[in-house]
């Protein structure tokens, strides 16, 4: 018997067996892929990171060509910025699982980082919050209830999912010794939304690119995700001197910090239907990425 949080740790990076400890492509829209993210688009979307970073950080009096790109949580063989002109002094990557080490000016980038962080599972049952454990039963993974201390009200059947891993990440990004722009663009929520928006609440499964509620089944072949809480991601910034942490949507995000891109590619291709155009759309129409995903960003 063991938490929720341990069984989805040990699931997703277990040295031998995890999901993200597997030499194969899981990211794209091939066959036996199981999802596809923002970098799938090819490298308009590290274009639009580019421009919006160098934007960003010039809007805060610094100077992009000081500061070192570094790429935390990155799939094996890839980087946002791969085979893209940028302005930064150099580019670092860190794949997913492995030790992160940052000094001096940086721009500390990640994309579906925090979402693949181990989340405690939480259920109201009988007039009290408890802990959602796994447990082996006749060959059988299933879940079990474990006492938990929770000092706040509850719905009868309400779930939490509570991504304290991810705001421990953040922390521990927080804490180095560096300074410049942190980008992380993800999927979330704030407290309040988790709390009273999400009865059933938000960790989910991806295999072969369908959702699945069946958190146990096939570990470490299906990916485990959970919503990050802004929130506690932007406390955990503010905590170590980051002025003013803010939300948008992707959309408003790069619209707002990448717009004369946007308006160059657009006119390039005013024309004709390219892939570069379709792109585009898929990472800003409301419809689709644009409002799905959100970036958190802020300046030390």
């Amino acid at each position: 018997m063991l938490p929720f949080s341990r069984f989805m740790e040990l699931a997703l990076y277990h040295p031998e067996v995890g999901y993200y400890r597997q030499p194969r492509q899981r990211v794209g829209r091939g066959p036996g892929t199981d999802f596809f993210t923002a970098t799938s688009s090819g490298p308009i979307f590290g274009q639009l990171v580019s421009a919006a970073a160098a934007h960003r950080l010039s809007a805060a009096g610094r100077d992009p060509a000081a500061h070192r790109f570094v790429e935390i949580g990155a799939e094996p063989g890839t980087s946002v910025l791969e085979g893209v002109s940028h302005p930064f002094s150099a580019v670092q990557t860190f794949r997913l699982g492995h030790p992160v080490a940052l000094d001096g000016p940086c721009v500390v980038f990640s994309n579906e980082l925090f979402d693949a962080q181990p989340c405690v599972r939480t259920v109201f049952r009988d007039g009290r919050w408890w802990e959602i454990g796994v447990q082996l039963d006749n060959d059988t993974l299933g879940e079990v209830l474990l006492p938990c201390e929770r000092e706040r009200p509850g719905t009868e059947g309400y779930h939490v999912d509570e991504p304290l891993a991810a705001a421990e990440l953040a922390a521990h990004i927080a804490a180095q010794p560096w300074h410049g722009l942190f980008l992380a663009c993800d999927y979330g929520r704030s407290w309040a939304e988790l709390t009273t928006a999400c009865p059933a609440g938000t960790a989910r499964a991806y295999y072969r690119h369908t959702q699945a509620n069946d958190l146990l089944a096939r570990p470490g072949e299906q990916d485990l995700t959970c919503h990050v809480c802004w929130d506690w991601l932007a406390e955990r910034l503010r905590a170590h001197g980051f002025g003013d942490p803010a939300v948008d949507s992707q959309e408003a995000f790069l619209i707002r910090h990448a717009g004369g891109f946007i308006a160059a590619a657009t006119a390039a291709d005013a024309a004709r239907l390219t892939p570069r155009k379709l792109a585009l759309l898929q990472l800003l129409h409301p419809g689709h990425l644009g409002q799905k995903f959100h970036i958190l960003h802020a300046v030390r």
